[in-house]
């Protein structure tokens, strides 16, 4: 059972067959009848290949291992595919959701990922080996991971911009 008020919970990544989980936050809710206090869970978790796939599931249940599975399953759903280049980002991009901004920076080999916990554990699930990060705004878990994901989202590689205006590339 969990700890009173908010909880956190940051596991380590797990592998499940080329696809990565990590459970980003675990929230309680208490509701009150008659009998006493009845809890249920939220978890928030991401999922990636570490390879350019990387998805968001939140989901709630009675306990937290069916509200785990159950978000895993939506994350595994919903992921969708990140223009990277090498192991960075190929542009400055400014991810937005709810009250939530994240800025997400390329950076030089090295340097590794720069960011809070919730912004890591989706950059590092989708194949970001060095990006400096700044959030504004709300930092909630569930508004930060889902900036960071439209940010990624926004990202255009050079061919896909030369595409898009008919301009073709030096050799």
């Amino acid at each position: 059972m969990a700890r009173a008020g908010r909880t956190t919970t940051e596991q380590p990544a797990r592998e499940l067959g080329g696809i990565e989980e990590h459970v980003v936050r675990v929230y309680r809710c208490a509701k009150v009848v008659k009998g006493g206090r009845r809890f249920s869970f939220g978890a928030l978790l991401a999922a990636g290949d570490r390879q350019g796939r990387v998805g968001l599931g939140y989901a709630k249940a009675n306990e937290v291992p069916p509200a785990v599975e159950k978000a895993k399953k939506r994350a595994v759903r919903d992921m969708v595919r990140v223009k990277l280049s090498g192991s960075t980002i190929p542009h400055k991009v400014m991810g937005r959701y709810g009250a939530s901004r994240v800025l997400l920076m390329p950076a030089s080999e090295g340097t590794g990922v720069i960011a809070s916990e919730t912004v890591r554990a989706v950059l590092e699930l989708a194949g970001v080996k060095d990006c400096l990060t700044k959030a504004y705004g709300s930092t909630s878990p569930k508004n930060l991971s889902k900036a960071v994901l439209d940010g990624l989202q926004k990202l255009r590689s050079r061919d896909d911009v030369a595409a898009l205006r008919g301009v073709a590339l030096p050799a």
